[in-house]
């Protein structure tokens, strides 16, 4: 065989190569990183917080849909991970007498070595086993460190949480700098602080899943044992897997920290917040890391503006009480809109967008 003749694997990929930037999906993805980079020009705070929110959240959503949705493995200790990662920058800055910006780099050491240990630690002891053992760890530790939280006083200053300052252009103090109509104050250097962040975190789970590693995670994930008996040992590739993913959620964290300038147990090492991020994969797809954006957006937009839209609503019946009660209980709602998108979308948005469009290429051929 000549040199340059290629496997039908390396044709593929090239052809993938030189069609890649003239997809659609491609130029979506542009045209949302430069939505998202216009949106401090909108007079709104509110607007903006949503965005870093859905920001955040989606790298953390897509990190957990790595172990979840592409491992296969279900895991209650992510909340754990992103509040290593918040309460890492948050202990950092405020037992600092002046934060620095090498307290930014400190966290994420920090935060990326603990959250490694944590990841080997919990694989260790419960992927050699089967069953739910996995999932029963991974809760009894996201615990321990739910009521450590709460509890240790001293250091994380329990329930009341911390309240700190960041450094330089990022400190409220920081005067801002104007360009014509627009200006730059700590809050929108932040913003996009988060928004390169968050580009890059989520470009780098695109690259984990598209990867020898990402494709052998997907065989694990459908048939184990047909993926041991091709040779792969799947316990390294789940641990690669778990640590990789532990480790983005903890950056998440960290971004998460660095927006609200405050850190709680319940906001940060929440066992409930699990609740949340399954709900947010599960709408958006298991196994399709855009899916995430979807969750995140769906879950983010639908706290911060469904409980106005329903009190609007009520407001245009004034005498009747019943109508107002019942616009009260906006969670209630949400429980509503998530069973009609299970309805309407069984394998979360992209993922039954995927399947259709795969039937009908199937049909069509």
């Amino acid at each position: 065989m000549m040199m340059d003749e290629k496997t039908p694997v390396q044709r593929d990929r090239l052809q993938e190569q030189q069609i890649k930037y003239r997809r659609p999906s491609f130029w979506i993805q542009v045209a949302l990183v430069a939505l998202l980079f216009l949106v401090p020009l909108v007079p709104s705070f509110r607007v903006m917080d949503m965005a870093a929110k859905i920001m955040i959240f989606t790298v953390v959503v897509a990190s957990y849909d790595l172990i979840l949705g592409y491992t296969g493995l279900l895991s209650f200790a992510h909340a754990m991970f992103f509040g290593i990662g918040a309460y890492s920058l948050a202990l950092l800055c405020y037992h600092s007498s002046a934060p620095q910006w090498y307290h930014l780099i400190l966290a994420v050491a920090a935060a990326l070595t603990l959250s490694m240990i944590l990841a080997l630690v919990l694989a260790f002891f419960s992927l050699r086993t089967k069953a739910i053992f996995f999932a029963m760890l991974s809760l009894a530790l996201a615990d321990f460190f739910h009521i450590l939280g709460m509890t240790w006083s001293d250091l994380t200053l329990g329930e009341d949480g911390i309240t700190f300052s960041l450094p330089g252009i990022l400190n409220v103090e920081w005067p801002g700098i104007d360009y014509g109509a627009f200006h730059l104050t700590p809050r929108v250097m932040t913003y996009y602080l988060i928004l390169i962040a968050a580009v890059l975190l989520f470009m780098g789970l695109l690259r984990f899943v598209r990867s020898p590693v990402g494709r052998v995670l997907k065989s694990i994930r459908d048939n184990e044992q047909r993926s041991t008996a091709l040779g792969f040992k799947t316990f390294r590739y789940q641990i690669y897997s778990i640590v990789f993913g532990s480790s983005i959620a903890s950056l998440g964290g960290i971004l998460f920290a660095m927006w609200l300038r405050f850190v709680d147990p319940e906001s940060a090492l929440g066992v409930f917040s699990m609740v949340d991020y399954l709900l947010m994969v599960i709408i958006g797809g298991l196994g399709t890391l855009y899916g995430s954006i979807i969750g995140a957006t769906f879950f983010m937009a639908t706290q911060a503006w469904l409980p106005d839209l329903l009190k609007s609503i009520a407001g245009l019946f004034p005498d009747y009480e019943f109508i107002h009660r019942v616009a009260e209980r906006w969670i209630a709602f949400l429980g509503l809109m998530f069973i009609l998108a299970i309805m309407v979308f069984p394998k979360g948005v992209i993922g039954t967008i995927r399947d259709r469009i795969g039937r009908r290429k199937a049909s069509g051929a």
